[in-house]
């Protein structure tokens, strides 16, 4: 028996209105919220100019530094300066055993008087003319061989003792007393203490530039209040072939008690006037494609991915030659996390404290 159409049509209906239910259910959800803006941290591009620094780490050594030496064979019997000692110019230093020396010695001057007596008893001869002119020569030259000799003794002797060529700081000692020393053997290094400057070495990467740079602020690690200017003097002109680096030399002006020799400095070179570059940290730098990039943050808190051109890498940030702007905003932390156009909350990167000026440390001391 068949069932009603009426019934049927009530089915058909109810199957119909499902969907419509289900639809009506969706709409009466709330929408989820808007997820947070990430929040970054940005930095505005500005030109760097006078204010950013290359900066070198060396050591205090002095300009002139001496290695003494003995001028003959033989071995130390005294030292008379430890390492450190402030010496004085022909100051003792240290002395060879003279006995071979002073044995030298007598036997040329006993050579020299026998030949002076010789010499003389020759010209008194001449003189009554018992002997030839080529005689009285032969004798002659041999009183000035004995003379030659007897003075080369005396020096000889001389030279067992090490005197300071000039005032200065002993800074190293490579003999003790006891040790046989060849001639020419360096037993000491003599450094004057007023010619002091920094030794540094500069990377290959930092060549290019390093001709221009001129004054320096020195610091020293072991008192952070000693702050002195600085020159460069000398930049060599070729590479240590172990490390790769150029050797430099920066004189300290005026520097005081408180700079010694050996001490570890620190060397801020400013940037001559009127030069000016595009930097940003190297965390800021995206690849994309083997390209560098940035994240720029657009007027409406979206980010844009800029392609930029990099003339130099340094230490911890990178000399732009092109891609932005000076006044535009990018990302410098966290870059590999964002994606193109997503909403951003602006953190500010806190301004670094400024260094106090040498001038400034200088006053500051002086009020203490």
């Amino acid at each position: 028996m068949k069932p009603p159409a009426s019934g049927w049509r009530g089915f058909g209906r109810f199957l119909l209105a499902i969907p419509l239910l289900a639809f009506l259910a969706g709409c009466s959800r709330a929408a989820p919220p808007p997820e947070p803006a990430r929040p970054v941290l940005t930095r505005v591009l500005g030109d760097s100019t006078g204010d950013e620094v290359r900066t070198y780490s060396g050591e205090v050594r002095s300009r002139y530094e001496t290695a003494l030496a003995f001028r003959i064979a033989g071995k130390i019997s005294a030292r008379l300066v430890d390492t450190g000692a402030v010496v004085r110019a022909g100051q003792v230093l240290a002395r060879l055993d003279p006995g071979d020396t002073a044995l030298s010695a007598a036997a040329a001057a006993a050579q020299l008087q026998l030949a002076a007596a010789d010499v003389q008893r020759y010209r008194d001869l001449r003189k009554q003319n018992f002997v030839s002119q080529a005689a009285l020569d032969a004798r002659e030259t041999a009183f000035k061989a004995a003379r030659a000799n007897a003075d080369l003794a005396r020096n000889q002797a001389a030279y067992t003792v090490l005197r300071a060529d000039q005032d200065g700081v002993v800074g190293l000692i490579s003999a003790e007393v006891g040790q046989v020393v060849a001639a020419g053997q360096t037993v000491m290094r003599l450094a004057r203490a007023d010619t002091l400057e920094v030794a540094i070495s500069i990377p290959e990467s930092r060549m290019p530039e390093a001709r221009a740079l001129g004054d320096a602020e020195v610091s020293l690690w072991a008192d952070r209040q000693a702050v002195y200017r600085g020159r460069l003097r000398e930049l060599s002109p070729v590479a240590d072939p172990v490390t790769r680096t150029y050797a430099a030399r920066v004189s300290i002006q005026e520097p005081d008690a408180r700079v010694l020799l050996g001490m570890t400095a620190k060397l801020r070179f400013l940037r001559q006037p009127g030069e000016r570059h595009l930097t940003v940290p190297l965390t800021a730098i995206f690849q994309q494609d083997r390209q560098p990039a940035l994240w720029v943050v657009q007027p409406d808190q979206t980010l844009a991915l800029r392609p930029v051109s990099v003339a130099s890498y340094r230490e911890e940030t990178a000399v732009l030659d092109g891609g932005v702007q000076a006044g535009e905003r990018i990302v410098i932390a966290g870059v590999h996390k964002l994606t193109r156009g997503e909403r951003v909350r602006i953190i500010e990167q806190p301004a670094p404290a400024a260094a106090p000026s040498p001038d400034a440390r200088q006053q500051a001391t002086q009020r203490r």
